[in-house]
């Protein structure tokens, strides 16, 4: 059955039927098409803009025809044209003219934006209760880390030494403000179109408010033109899961650097890893690679409906179709990846004798040996001087810093004496530095108590 068919009078070309047809895709949305159909009917009954007898039978054929899809008891028909169609057509089959009066004062313009918007709720619903799942994870491995002492690194190259407690909690950050971005989008997207119509509104006297209020939305669009040819919540969404996966992506990627044997900060388990058909010996972190592979994929997803809408003039345009593969697989994939991560997260084996080792090499600690100068009252960019000669000096001795003798440190400068040493050991760096924010221990338990809190709250 078409929806549209009264104005035409040959048949659709079958290659453009099957090239228009949406069902393949938006049959995962029959639950808020069937839910905002009843809000729908209801609303039809009160008002008296359909029999309630009428609208009876339609609440409860549509409960039954929700029950028989997630059931599998009924299959969708994949002829119809999409959702909405075959929705439809099943209940006039069942109820007769009674079915109908459903569409009455609707169409498919604010139904799909509806159907959309309720769909994208609840996918955020589920990817902020995945993320608060790793955020949780990441603060307890965190917490037992706050002494572990690692290199930080600027440009790939040893910089100074932190805490692998202090590097973590880096990316609760991350994630903490992608599950705050998400909440700021669900809020976004928190308005009913229903009522819109096709683009000018409905004749009828529909009661929006008790739609809202049935379907739980925050509040009503204010404008129909914008109501139905509005997609900025999609853009929105998917762009917060690009940034999730960008975040994901950059966490991989050190996973795969630190299991390197040039790094052997962490080994992977078993269970996120896989071999090779041909070298015995290897172990693949294949999970964190195909992370950070498929967040090109999901910032394919967000070009695609910038591109999609950069020229679509007002109101609904068919080319907005086009929205659903794009939220679909790009909210699919980030669930996927951020399951994935998880598990394989809570099953690292950090090595701290590696990352320690790591940190005294490099002259981690020559800023520390800088600062020192400085509080011996050398100005600054002297004391930056006098430090890079030093360190020159301790490579050509193949010597870290703190092995050289005092007759070294004073054949560089005479400023320097015996206290240095207790300057810059690695600990020694790490803890003066307890800023809130820093790799000082105190200031890192500052930060998972206030990671806490927000996990809480």
């Amino acid at each position: 059955m078409k929806l549209w068919g009264g104005r035409f009078s040959d048949r659709t070309d079958a290659l453009a039927e099957r090239f228009h047809s949406s069902i393949a895709f938006d049959r995962r949305l029959f639950k808020q098409d069937i839910t905002g159909s009843i809000a729908h009917a209801k609303m039809l009954g009160r008002r008296g803009i359909i029999p309630a007898s009428d609208a009876e039978a339609i609440i409860k054929t549509l409960g039954e025809i929700l029950e028989e899809i997630e059931s599998g008891s009924l299959e969708i028909d994949m002829a119809a044209e999409d959702i909405h169609s075959f929705v439809e057509a099943e209940l006039i089959s069942r109820v007769g003219d009674s079915g109908r009066r459903l569409h009455t004062g609707r169409s498919r313009n604010d139904q799909v934006a509806l159907d959309m918007r309720m769909y994208v709720k609840d996918e955020i619903d589920e990817i902020m209760a995945l993320i608060r799942i790793l955020l949780q994870s990441i603060l307890a491995t965190a917490e037992k880390h706050t002494d572990t002492i690692m290199p930080g690194y600027t440009h790939m190259q040893k910089a100074q030494p932190v805490t692998l407690g202090h590097h973590l909690m880096a990316y609760f950050q991350m994630f903490r403000r992608d599950y705050k971005r998400l909440e700021g989008c669900r809020e976004r997207t928190d308005d009913m179109p229903l009522g819109s119509g096709a683009l000018a509104g409905a004749a009828y006297p529909l009661d929006r408010d008790f739609i809202r209020q049935e379907l739980n939305f925050a509040a009503i669009t204010e404008n129909s033109l914008d109501a139905v040819s509005d997609r900025d919540f999609c853009i929105e969404f998917v762009s917060s899961l690009s940034i999730i996966m960008m975040h994901l992506s950059r966490f991989c990627e050190e996973l795969v650097l630190w299991s390197m044997d040039a790094f052997d900060f962490v080994e992977i388990s078993d269970a996120y890893a896989t071999g090779s058909s041909i070298m015995p010996q290897k172990k693949n972190p294949d999970m964190a690679e195909l992370i950070r592979g498929k967040t090109g994929r999901v910032y394919g997803s967000l070009l695609g409906l910038l591109t999609m809408m950069k020229g679509l003039p007002l109101a609904y345009n068919k080319d907005m179709q086009e929205d659903k593969e794009a939220v679909f697989d790009a909210s699919d994939t980030v669930k996927g990846c951020l399951t994935v991560f998880t598990g394989m997260f809570e099953d690292l084996c950090f090595k701290p004798a590696s990352m320690l080792a790591a940190a005294l090499g490099g002259y981690t600690n020559a800023t520390d040996a800088a600062d020192w100068l400085v509080k011996m009252g050398v100005p600054f960019r002297d004391a930056h001087e006098i430090t890079g000669r030093l360190v020159i000096y301790a490579m050509k001795q193949k010597k870290r810093l703190d092995e050289l003798t005092v007759d070294e440190l004073k054949n560089v400068s005479d400023f320097f004496d015996e206290t240095l040493f207790t300057e810059i050991s690695v600990n020694a760096c790490v803890e003066a530095r307890n800023l809130p924010g820093g790799p000082g221990k105190a200031a890192v338990l500052a930060a998972i108590n206030s990671a806490r809190e927000f996990l809480s709250g």
